[in-house]
């Protein structure tokens, strides 16, 4: 699969990476024979990878055809590189400024920022180092140095700002789909396999049976609207903790046509640390980026940028998973409600986020901006102007402010109070049983179980329930 295929013009520095290596290699394997000498290190040749993504991304009005504009700077950089086996100084003339001697460039001065093969992406020169950080999704064996990510991170961030984009970062499982083993379908969801001509429309075109990698997948209700409408607004990664074989095969569900992700799909072997999602391996600035996820502990050095998603239970299998007794959604003949769902009521949430770091009223730096404190705010408002007593919920032993649902009511802009006086608008009790619970029936407070607080979380919005 080429990682040039269907890129577009508004295309991120990992996009552009893939454009320059494929057009590199394939220029060497069916344009020029001297094109051999680069790739072996004998021609002394330094590129630029950024300049034209700019220079395209600046021409370009929205208006045009994508796949063609792309064509054309993919055909572009191929003559760029052929330029460059004969005249290697025609190259770096057009990029950044590198030490030379006459006329020859000075290869002993080549900082390697990046490595393919073993071989300096740059100068050609073979290189020992493992520093750095691999971005092997992008291209195989492709491992790039700090100082050339954060460069490039940089320039990726004036480039998305420009075109008023952020990055978005998805899960997949338990996030966008819901997916089992084929053996592992109970009896009361046997009618999937067996039964499917009879499935409802909206059932069967989000239902898919993977017999080569002996699997079932469910796709989110409302998820094929969420991609469009957050394409518009955001970059989009995959990221899960699933093998690669197993994320490719999702994304081609996901984006059957190929427009949302490109090559931007992490696996668990891209990871940098066992076990960790981490943002180090997305080639954007960490103040650009927003993740949804369904596993916060993950996500330990990057909780900022984290939207937690209520899981997608669709089999039986994912509801024992987690210890759930209950019957899975498919066990019910149900599904999430479209317009209601996760999905819908998130996207509402990224909407107001990308509005409010847009804003023009803002008279800030757009450069200095950072999409966590935008993000923090939003949540603040969830609760507030709730005032909260907790009974009979945080044990006598502990300090209040470090339970957990203290510290999250607190995220959601609550504030706290020790006893029901008239200021206060909720009580948040296990049962109705204690004092404090039967003073909020008499004098009207709003009585609640610990779980409202986990479902605004959730849905971004106060329920009014008992």
């Amino acid at each position: 699969m080429s990682l040039m295929a269907d890129s577009p013009v508004h295309s991120s520095s990992s996009d552009d990476f893939a454009a320059f290596l494929d057009a590199e290699l394939d220029s060497a394997s069916d344009v020029s024979p001297e094109l051999d000498e680069v790739e072996n290190g004998e021609a002394e040749v330094e590129v630029e990878l950024e300049d034209e993504k700019g220079k395209d991304e600046d021409n370009d009005t929205g208006d045009g055809d994508d796949g063609n504009i792309d064509s054309r700077r993919s055909k572009k950089r191929k003559i760029e590189l052929i330029e460059a086996a004969v005249d290697p100084q025609s190259l770096v003339s057009r990029g950044e400024s590198a030490e030379t001697s006459g006329a020859s460039l000075a290869l002993d001065v080549c900082t390697h920022p990046g490595v393919m093969g073993g071989m300096c992406i740059r100068c050609g020169q073979k290189v020992e180092d493992e520093s750095g950080v691999a971005f092997g999704y992008i291209h195989k064996n492709l491992r790039l140095a700090d100082d050339e990510v954060a460069r490039l991170r940089e320039k990726d961030l004036k480039n998305l700002l420009r075109h008023r984009k952020l990055i978005l970062v998805l899960d997949l499982d338990h996030t966008l789909l819901n997916s089992t083993r084929l053996a592992d379908i109970s009896a009361e969801e046997s009618y999937l396999k067996d039964q499917r001509e009879v499935l409802p429309d909206a059932l069967r075109s989000n239902l898919f049976k993977l017999d080569w990698i002996h699997m079932m997948t469910k796709l989110r209700p409302f998820v094929h609207t969420f991609l469009k409408e957050a394409s518009s607004l955001f970059e989009m990664y995959i990221y899960t903790m699933g093998e690669r074989p197993y994320a490719l095969e999702m994304a081609k569900l996901l984006d059957p046509g190929g427009i949302y992700f490109h090559s931007r799909v992490i696996a668990q072997s891209d990871s940098t640390r066992r076990h960790q999602k981490g943002l180090d391996v997305v080639l954007g600035q960490e103040s650009a980026v927003l993740i949804l996820d369904d596993t916060e502990v993950v996500w330990g050095k990057h909780r900022e940028n984290l939207i937690l998603m209520d899981r997608y239970h669709f089999f039986t299998s994912s509801c024992r998973q987690f210890g759930l007794k209950c019957k899975s959604l498919s066990e019910q003949k149900s599904d999430e409600n479209e317009a209601e769902g996760a999905l819908a009521s998130v996207l509402e949430v990224l909407q107001r986020i990308h509005r409010l770091f847009f804003d023009p009223e803002r008279g800030d730096n757009i450069m200095e901006r950072d999409v966590r404190q935008v993000l923090k705010t939003v949540r603040k408002e969830i609760l507030k102007g709730c005032k909260i007593v907790f009974t009979g919920v945080i044990p006598i032993q502990c300090q209040p402010e470090n339970h957990y649902y203290w510290k999250l009511a607190e995220k959601l802009g609550a504030t706290f109070s020790t006893e029901v006086d008239e200021s206060v608008t909720h009580v948040v009790s296990m049962n109705d049983k204690t004092e404090k619970s039967r003073q909020a029936v008499r004098e009207k407070k709003f009585l609640v179980h610990p779980r409202w607080i986990e479902a605004a979380n959730y849905l971004w919005r106060k329920r009014c329930y008992v």
